[in-house]
């Protein structure tokens, strides 16, 4: 079963991608954070086959996870979306830099959401 990390402080958000993620080609466990020192917790507990994360949180924002993450040997294959209000070409520009393998913005189309997981899931051989 592939586990899939979300990290959103909004609770809509987070149901919103947890539901948007469901019917993926493969059994999914979806655990989800609501902030980016509740993800950091819940990454040593699981081994999580990819993250969603948004930007904007309070305490640990959705960059400085990403570059946790990416420059953390444990985590460092772990393919990462980031999914944020930011849309700017910057904003992608900085969060593709730090390591992120997809930059959606919202409002986001969940089919998009969807083809990304999947592809970055095949391509790391962890789909199915």
């Amino acid at each position: 079963m592939q586990r899939i990390l979300i990290v959103e402080d909004s609770a809509t958000m987070r149901s919103l991608l947890a539901s948007s993620l469901e019917d993926l080609p493969a059994p999914t466990k979806i655990v989800e954070a609501e902030s980016g020192f509740e993800a950091l917790r819940f990454l040593p507990r699981e081994d999580f086959d990819l993250v969603v994360t948004d930007i904007n949180m309070p305490d640990i924002n959705g960059l400085e996870l990403v570059s946790f993450i990416k420059n953390n040997e444990k985590y460092a294959s772990i393919p990462l979306v980031i999914v944020s209000t930011e849309g700017s070409d910057r904003d992608r520009e900085k969060g593709l830099g730090l390591g992120a393998n997809a930059y959606l913005v919202k409002p986001f189309d969940p089919d998009d959401l969807r083809r990304v997981v999947t592809d970055l899931l095949a391509a790391s051989g962890t789909e199915g």
